[in-house]
């Protein structure tokens, strides 16, 4: 059978879908793409949903994957069906079938199902309106109905994404109060360093973070009013935002048969235990050789990359997918880029003084080794640390810190 006589599904309709969509395009694939979406949106990017989204700089064209056109009327050709959720996977027939009640057949099948936030439902009041999750859409549009100068919001949790929608909700002139119960900001990802400045830069833009406090429901009446905590302290609330991590989609793949453990088990092309079965983004666990273990990242550059290397292997030209991780952060001015992975990590080093400025970068080794950096308004430190620290480079700790040494060097001093 030729590939223009085969039909790939995707599951899925984020930026892992997006790009698959467009990669198996630009390899060649004649054949047929069927996209399915459980949203009603085109894939679309998350990451801006929590800073210029929810801010209100950019609207919904501006985090669109690809314009709609693409799928439809352009190179792309793509067989949509969103509001659609895959309910089945029949590996031996090789169908897909969706609560629609249609049965697509498959010669290949990806599954970008992503992941999904952590709720607190289970907490007494979390059914009252006014309480939001944030990750699609539909979600950051209901959250800026309640903007209002001198509204109360609470945000739980200190993460990138709580510490971002806090940084928008000061912006706009709310009363922010941040829960969280580790000791200190951004506690499970960065080093206390980091910590104490994202503290300072919150605390100084008004937003209030209270530490080990954990929250055990909600009052009001219709709309939450105050946030309830173990501590016995009640924060008043017109506005709730819940951010305390999120969870892989692993269902679909797990009542398929396919092999999970804390995501969807792939090996370096994004390939299941099921040939014909792959899988890429938030919802994967996957190995890495330049980090020497498996791993699951939430990450877009993750997701991109992945996908760019499942398209190429259900096309029968496997490319290994391992790379160094990136993320980054964006609250008020600062622009946190983040390399490498930090845990482990029994030396830091900084670069430039987070007390007297605000461009600095943070570097963690481990026996010497460069393997993660954190990087505020510093871009040269960042993009220089992603090649250093997949050399694993050694990079003499006084010569990282000196900032009157260009970062273009270090490779040379490595």
């Amino acid at each position: 059978m030729s590939d223009a006589d085969k039909t790939f599904v995707i599951v899925g309709a984020g930026h892992a879908a997006g790009q698959a969509v467009q990669s198996l395009r630009l390899f060649g694939f004649e054949g047929k793409i069927v996209l399915i979406g459980d949203e009603p949106y085109l894939p679309y990017q998350r990451p801006p949903l929590s800073k210029a989204f929810l801010s209100g700089d950019v609207g919904i064209d501006r985090v669109e994957f690809k314009p709609p056109e693409f799928y439809t009327e352009g190179e792309a050709n793509v067989d949509v069906h969103l509001n659609t959720r895959a309910t089945a996977i029949d590996r031996q027939a090789k169908t897909v079938t969706t609560d629609a009640g249609d049965v697509v057949a498959y010669d290949k099948l990806l599954l970008t199902t992503g992941s999904r936030v952590r709720r607190l439902d289970f907490l007494p009041g979390a059914d009252l309106g006014g309480i939001y999750y944030l990750r699609t859409i539909d979600d950051v549009e209901a959250i800026k109905t309640r903007f209002g100068s001198g509204k109360k919001a609470v945000i739980v949790g200190a993460g990138y994404i709580g510490l971002e929608v806090a940084a928008v909700c000061a912006k706009h002139g709310l009363d922010v109060t941040v829960l969280e119960m580790e000791e200190r900001v951004m506690a499970r990802v960065t080093a206390p360093l980091l910590s104490d400045f994202y503290h300072r830069v919150h605390t100084e833009e008004g937003v209030k973070i209270e530490y080990g406090v954990k929250v055990v429901g909600f009052e009001g009446e219709g709309d939450v009013a105050r946030v309830l905590t173990e501590q016995g302290q009640n924060f008043d609330a017109d506005l709730v935002v819940v951010g305390i991590g999120i969870l892989p989609n692993v269902e679909l793949a797990q009542e398929a048969g396919l092999a999970c453990d804390n995501g969807i088990v792939v090996n370096e092309t994004g390939q299941t235990g099921d040939p014909d079965i792959f899988s890429a983004g938030d919802c994967t666990n996957h190995p890495n050789d330049l980090l020497g273990h498996r791993l699951r990242l939430e990450s877009v550059h993750n997701a991109l990359e992945q996908a760019k290397a499942c398209a190429s292997a259900m096309l029968g030209k496997p490319k290994p997918y391992h790379q160094i991780p990136w993320f980054w952060s964006d609250q008020y001015d600062l622009k946190l880029q983040i390399a490498g992975l930090s845990q482990g990590y029994d030396q830091l080093v900084v670069r430039g003084n987070p007390d007297e400025g605000r461009s600095f970068a943070a570097f963690y080794l481990k026996d010497g080794v460069l393997i993660a950096v954190d990087a505020v308004n510093a871009a040269p430190e960042f993009l220089m640390s992603k090649k250093l620290i997949a050399q694993k480079a050694r990079v003499a700790p006084e010569k990282l810190e000196d900032t009157s040494i260009p970062m273009k060097e270090m490779a040379s001093n490595a």
